[in-house]
């Protein structure tokens, strides 16, 4: 027979896939549904080796449920907003619209390459106007509801390119593309309030348990739940300070009292102090991330004011304003402990404050344990705390808490690190807000009936700052409460709001509401999430959140959007660099000797580690090329083979190789196969041969399905190797028995090579499509072998292992055992002191 041509053979599958509309899903009430989604592409214009895995998973799963009778839901879409199309719009004068759609229809058909059963006439991209004025309605909901409020917050400021900037655009301090000192500006801003979901989102996380452990613990601490005290200090001045703190305990090692540059207090206080003022300027020159400032260097100012200690009344403690103390967290004031908490420790050496360690360890003496360059943060009892002493860490929180609360200036309190989501952006590029600013009726949220708001057709980016704030004739407006002139809100919609309830619209993308509820009560929760663990907090979360607030509004009647969870690993590749330290790609290279040279010129090439691919780092092998050469069904099967897909997996052309001979492998089994009765006939195993192929077949089946349910695909694969071996071993077999194998092997490798599974399909006599076709079922009694493997020790220690008939008795098992080699060995002529058999398991020899 000819050799597999996959080039062909994908693309006429493809064709009468397309023609039989065999993936599109309707809403069937009667079938069991299973709604397999993977985290939707930004639409760069190139699919990648990251992309064939992810979506390669997800379609595995998708064509091995349908095949068990399930109604399965597979869509893709096009998470498209967003600054690289506004970037190629300022960088190259294209429109962003057109460079996005240009992107998506080129990554679309890169994508029906790979053959990915994807229904695709619920494909949306979330920059559609039809989508994003669905989004408008939500956000009006939300709005109604109370979930959406405005209010001012500190940005990080780009003073060249005018705008804002996303925490991750400033790098070092400056902004990543002018390079400009990013300044902290307090803007007003629109918020969902997530933080009134904070417990729920936190004790929802124990129910969900198909997700990564990894991951939930990451979102727990996101969210940032701690028990601890506000209390009050008594200032200089007669006016009280309310601080919040985890660590009521250590309040007799307090050195300090400590205020954020944003605290209203410091904000009083600079009014009539010029060098405070400058103080707040160089603290707002760092970034708002939490990340950042914690790495700052520690800078404090003293306000001159005392603060008194609670429990001591001529116990005064420097109240400072600190640069490392976040408004947004507590009542951004806090009092500093040294002796046990790093930062206060770093603050204090700094500044010459006093460090008294009060918990020390059960087996120091509290007259001697000194606090040196690293706080004290282990367990231990209470010392130099007067009342506390003694006591330990809990029983001291407890008593201080107590006391504090009895005299009326103290309260237990619940505190979460979670901010309510700042979802302004002030860039063209995104959903429009429907709110108008009216001069007499202030923020005025618009009808439905007055969208959507649209996008201008043309955006000048000739300018900096926010286009949208330069067109006129976009922006002015009329008020729809009093219908005098106003202007529209010029900001837009972060761009995780597109993606946080975008797998609720797939569940009908037509709908004339943002959620068709009776749809989206079938299909919700999506049943397998797969995607990247890098959105295991920011996305994951506020979808979670966006599910709960529609779930209160009565749009969706689950809690909890995803079901399941699966975080796959990354691609990595070798690294090349030039004589000069340049990146080389992998297809300048040719290896030789286990050496590397460039193609042109043969200069030498150093070989580095392999690494995620990346196109900094130029180790990116495009999957397109791949395809050309090998086929979809190739890159396919070496997504899934060997590693694990939780963990990295290096692409190399040997592996390529490898998985391209068993394509043609398993079409030359199939396709010469010699002396086989019709599809349909009943297998039957009157031989040894053919038991022996029929058990293989069926133990291949029974593996295979708990295999892939479990989501454990380079299991499955090694299976199909093992399969196809034992076809190829069982050349002595009936026709039946052969027939049975080679259709078992086929369908089986189905959902990860469905090009090759058809043409084999075909070839062995079958009109029905493999897609059409059910998933086969073992027969538990082929799962049982005629015989067993038993190992065999001498005085505990493995000598070997015997294979006897399942029936054997224990006299056959004991001569069996005596017989092998290594035992007669370690017996050294002499007859066994003890025989013990564990029937089916082991055989002990006492020596």
């Amino acid at each position: 027979m000819a050799r597999y041509n996959a080039k062909d053979s994908e693309r006429h599958w493809q064709e009468v896939w397309e023609a039989k509309q065999a993936f599109a899903t309707p809403d069937d009430a009667a079938k069991p549904k299973c709604y397999v989604l993977e985290m939707f592409p930004y639409p760069s214009g190139r699919i990648h080796m990251g992309h064939a895995r992810n979506y390669t998973m997800g379609d595995v799963i998708a064509r091995f449920r349908r095949a068990q009778g399930y109604n399965v839901l597979h869509p893709m879409g096009w998470d498209a907003f967003g600054l690289p199309a506004e970037n190629a719009a300022r960088d190259k004068g294209v429109n962003p619209r057109d460079w996005t759609y240009d992107n998506i229809a080129a990554m679309r058909s890169e994508l029906k390459l790979m053959g990915l059963s994807i229904d695709w006439s619920r494909e949306f991209a979330t920059c559609d106007p039809a989508y994003y004025h669905q989004q408008q309605k939500l956000f009006l909901q939300f709005y109604k509801a109370g979930f959406v409020y405005r209010g001012e917050a500190d940005v990080n400021w780009d003073p060249v390119d005018m705008t804002v900037l996303a925490n991750e655009q400033v790098i070092d301090g400056r902004g990543w593309r002018s390079g400009a000192v990013v300044e902290r500006r307090k803007l007003s801003q629109w918020f969902f309030k997530i933080t009134a979901f904070a417990e729920e989102l936190l004790t929802a996380l124990d129910t969900l348990d198909r997700w990564p452990e990894k991951v939930r613990l990451m979102q727990k601490n996101w969210i940032g739940r701690s028990e601890g005290l506000r209390f009050q200090f008594v200032l200089s001045d007669g006016e009280k300070l309310d601080v919040f703190t985890t660590r009521p305990d250590t309040l007799f090692g307090a050195s300090f009292v400590a205020l954020s540059p944003e605290h209203p207090l410091t904000q009083e206080l600079a009014k009539r102090d010029p060098r405070l003022q400058d103080f707040i300027a160089e603290c707002r020159k760092t970034g708002t991330a939490e990340a950042e400032i914690e790495k700052a260097e520690k800078l404090g100012y003293d306000t001159g004011l005392t603060a008194t200690h609670p429990f001591d009344p001529n116990w005064k403690l420097k109240v400072m304003v600190a640069n490392f103390v976040l408004m947004g967290y507590g009542t951004g004031a806090i009092f500093g402990c040294p002796a046990h908490d790093q930062r206060d420790l770093d603050f204090a050496r700094k500044y010459g404050l006093s460090v008294t360690p009060v918990v020390v360890p059960s087996d120091a003496d509290p007259k001697s344990f000194a606090i040196g360059k690293e706080a004290y943060t282990g367990p231990g009892r209470l010392a130099n705390s007067r009342f506390l002493d003694g006591m330990t860490v809990e029983q001291a929180k407890a008593e201080i808490a107590k006391r504090l609360e009895k005299d009326g200036t103290g309260e237990r309190t619940i505190n979460y690190r979670l901010r309510d989501w700042l979802v302004s952006r002030q860039r063209p590029w995104g959903c429009p807000i429907p709110v108008v600013h009216c001069a007499k009726c202030g923020v005025v949220a618009l009808k439905e009936s007055d969208l959507p708001v649209l996008l201008p057709d043309r955006i000048d980016f000739s300018q900096t700052g926010n286009p949208l704030d330069r067109d006129i004739a976009w922006k002015t407006t009329t008020c729809p409460d009093c219908g005098g002139p106003a202007l529209r809100d010029t900001d837009t919609l972060d761009t995780f709001v597109d993606s946080s309830w975008y797998f609720a619209r797939f569940t009908d993308s037509h709908a004339k509401q943002p959620v068709n509820k009776q749809a989206a009560d079938y299909w919700l929760p999506v049943d397998q999430y797969i995607g990247g663990i890098e959105h295991a907090i920011l996305h994951l979360l506020y979808a979670r959140f966006f599910t709960r607030a529609m779930h209160k509004l009565g749009l969706v009647s689950v809690a909890e959007p995803f079901a399941g969870l699966f975080t796959q690993g990354m691609v990595c590749h070798e690294t090349y660099k030039d004589v000069e330290g340049n990146w080389v790609s992998p297809d300048q290279v040719i290896k030789e000797s286990g050496q590397a040279f460039l193609k042109d010129g043969h200069a030498p090439v150093e070989i580095g580690p392999s690494e995620k691919m990346s196109k900094s780092k130029k180790n990116v092998i495009a999957p397109e090329s791949i395809i050309a050469d090998y086929g979809a069904d190739t890159i396919r099967w070496f997504m899934l083979s060997d590693t694990p897909p939780e963990r990295d997996i290096e692409w190399t052309d040997a592996g390529a190789e490898g998985c391209w001979r068993f394509v043609q492998r398993v079409h030359r089994l199939a396709t010469e196969a010699q002396g086989l009765p019709p599809p349909g006939t009943a297998p039957s195993a009157d031989d040894a041969p053919s038991k022996t192929l029929r058990q293989a077949s069926h133990k291949a089946i029974a593996a295979v399905t708990e295999h892939l349910a479990a989501l454990r695909f380079n299991s499955a694969v090694a299976q199909l190797y093992m399969l196809a071996n034992a076809i190829g071993d069982g050349a002595a077999a009936n026709g039946a028995a052969r027939r049975e194998a080679l259709e078992a092997l086929v369908l089986l490798s189905a959902p990860m090579m469905p090009h090759l599974a058809e043409t084999c399909w075909q070839a062995l006599g079958h009109d029905r499509l493999v897609v059409e076709t059910p998933w086969p079922k073992h027969d538990p009694a082929l799962l049982e072998s005629d015989s067993l493997t038993i190992a065999v020790q001498v005085n505990g220690k493995r000598r070997g292992e015997v294979v006897v008939p399942r029936d054997a008795d224990n006299k056959s098992v004991e001569a069996a055992a005596l017989a092998l080699d290594g035992v007669v060995r370690a017996l050294e002529g002499k007859a066994p002191k003890k025989v013990i058999v564990v029937p089916g398991r082991i055989v002990n020899i006492v020596a």
